[in-house]
């Protein structure tokens, strides 16, 4: 039976992120790139202005501000129909976003645990969000990987997570799984074939599970591979994660990503 899956395509305004063709330096980069993510199949476009990959040192919510501000309404003037998510775990961010753009989604690898507002703000707005569980800051997240059972954990994180949203009055929020957040290599492929556990009810709520596998290292780091080479093993992984229930990707590489979610929805 065919699934109707999203394709959400990265755009980083970063000089630092892991995939150098997703760093975008100008106004003039992020149109062109956006442009042709649209144009392959891109339902949403996830913009990031500070990396979160671990090891990487966050830049503040001015600096991320900073460089988002001349692109949003660019983006929007130019493409009145995108549907943009905005990679932050700040709600001032989140706040003023609101005000240039309007509706959108939130994509916050913290769950709401970096800035203790921004849940409250999320559900004030009104705004799509997508929780992703992480453990810890990006600096100290690899050694926070004692788990019994990984699947096990992420879901009982969801469940206290769920309860929160509602609280805040998040009534449509996204899971995230977090792969290559705070778990070790085999612990990401536990997580992977394990995700079918991760497609139930949260308080109530049955979230769309988000992947995020895209070019990562635990794909390159099993392999022996380059972030270069690393694009037809990320497509097996995404088929993986299909089969196992994900209804939406995050990838740098959209015109493969939609030929896999092709072939996937051709299988009976």
């Amino acid at each position: 039976m065919k699934r109707k899956v999203e394709i959400m395509g990265i755009v980083n305004l970063t000089e630092d992120s892991y995939f150098p063709e997703s760093r975008c330096g100008s106004v003039g980069a992020v149109l062109e790139r956006v442009s042709r993510m649209l144009d392959e199949g891109a339902d949403i476009i996830d913009i990031g202005a500070c990396s979160t990959r671990p090891g990487s040192l966050p830049v503040g919510e001015e600096e991320e501000w900073r460089r988002l501000s001349p692109v949003l309404p660019v983006l929007v003037a130019e493409f009145p129909s995108i549907r943009i998510s905005i990679d932050t775990y700040w709600s001032s961010v989140v706040r003023r976003t609101y005000d240039l753009t309007g509706d959108f989604i939130v994509n916050d690898i913290s769950a709401g645990e970096d800035d203790p507002m921004m849940l409250t703000t999320v559900g004030e707005l009104g705004l799509q969000y997508v929780a992703m569980h992480k453990r810890g800051t990006p600096l100290d997240m690899q050694e926070r990987c004692d788990y019994e059972d990984v699947v096990s954990d992420v879901a009982a994180y969801f469940e206290s997570f769920a309860a929160k949203a509602s609280d805040a009055g998040i009534t449509d929020w996204i899971l995230d799984p977090g792969f290559g957040f705070a778990k070790t290599l085999e612990q990401n492929y536990e997580l992977l074939g394990g995700l079918g556990r991760l497609c139930r009810s949260y308080g109530g709520h049955t979230p769309r599970i988000l992947v995020g596998v895209s070019r990562k290292s635990m794909i390159r780091n099993l392999l022996g591979i380059s972030v270069e080479d690393s694009l037809p093993a990320t497509q097996a992984v995404h088929m993986a994660a299909l089969l196992n229930g994900a209804d939406i990707l995050r990838v740098h590489d959209v015109k493969e990503a939609c030929q896999t979610v092709c072939l996937f929805n051709s299988m009976p």
